[in-house]
């Protein structure tokens, strides 16, 4: 945990052959963290094809966050790869701090990265992994807007990927789940904050995502059987998450705010 893209079989499909921009995000700047893999090397591609360099934030999978870099690159745009646990307050200050520096400007925040584990019992999680669950999940959100807004310029957009398990959750992913409501309703009160700034926040719900979380995190059987209850039949792919991240971060959804787009394949979100 949290795995590795090149050990995954089959491999995710990031829109690295197909995702194809049309300058939505030119002259912007974006930090995602967790880009090196699944959602976040998706976004990272489909940022650059608009137009957009991209800071990279990874825990220490250095040869998945230097496959997006050199696609990020191959796109046109920047790429800077920086290494770190976000849950220190400090390192997500230096990442804010990093991205001003390389880019001059900080437009999209992109919070991602998420730690996720599975139990049978409540028992099973000691109080330390759900305490990093939340610091990784809920608190380094917290620690990134609140460097990122004073720095950020009007019209920029912040981005949270919160999951179908805030609205349908899974007692096995009990820690996760809880975290991922609570990123619901951060990016929910957040934005009435951020919109004094000029700045829109948002959240995408995936349901379920082929990424390296889930064989790295799950039973075998789980994984085999990972997004058939979905109305399409199937987990999705990276790649079919990005344009709902392309599109909260573009112009054309200046007028959204404070909302959660689901992309679930179909699981019915109340």
């Amino acid at each position: 945990m949290p795995g590795s893209e090149r050990q995954m079989q089959p491999r995710a499909d990031h829109g690295e052959r197909s995702y194809k921009g049309c300058d939505r995000l030119k002259g912007t700047a974006a930090l995602i963290t967790g880009g090196d893999s699944g959602i976040g090397r998706a976004v990272a591609i489909a940022f650059a094809r608009e137009g957009a360099d991209v800071l990279i934030s990874y825990l220490n999978e250095h040869e998945d966050a230097e496959d997006t870099a050199r696609i990020v690159r191959e796109s046109g745009r920047r790429a800077v790869t920086v290494p770190g646990d976000i849950s220190s307050q400090q390192h997500c200050e230096q990442l804010v701090d990093r991205a001003v520096k390389e880019f001059g400007t900080l437009d999209i925040l992109v919070s991602n990265a998420a730690m996720q584990t599975v139990h049978q019992q409540p028992d099973e999680w000691n109080p330390e992994e759900f305490d990093r669950t939340y610091r990784t999940n809920v608190y380094a959100m917290f620690y990134l807007c609140r460097a990122a807004i004073p720095k950020m310029r009007a019209g920029g957009s912040i981005l949270a990927t919160t999951s179908v398990q805030s609205f349908q959750p899974t007692g096995q992913l009990l820690a996760y789940a809880s975290t991922k409501g609570a990123i619901r309703t951060f990016i929910q009160a957040i934005s009435e904050l951020a919109i004094k700034n000029g700045i829109r926040a948002n959240g995408v719900a995936p349901g379920p995502v082929w990424t390296p979380l889930i064989p790295s995190t799950m039973p075998q059987e789980k994984v085999k059987q990972f997004g058939k209850q979905t109305l399409i039949g199937r987990a999705a792919q990276p790649a079919e998450l990005a344009p709902a991240y392309v599109f909260l971060a573009s112009n054309d959804a200046r007028y959204i705010t404070g909302s959660i787009v689901d992309v679930t394949g179909g699981e019915m979100i109340p």
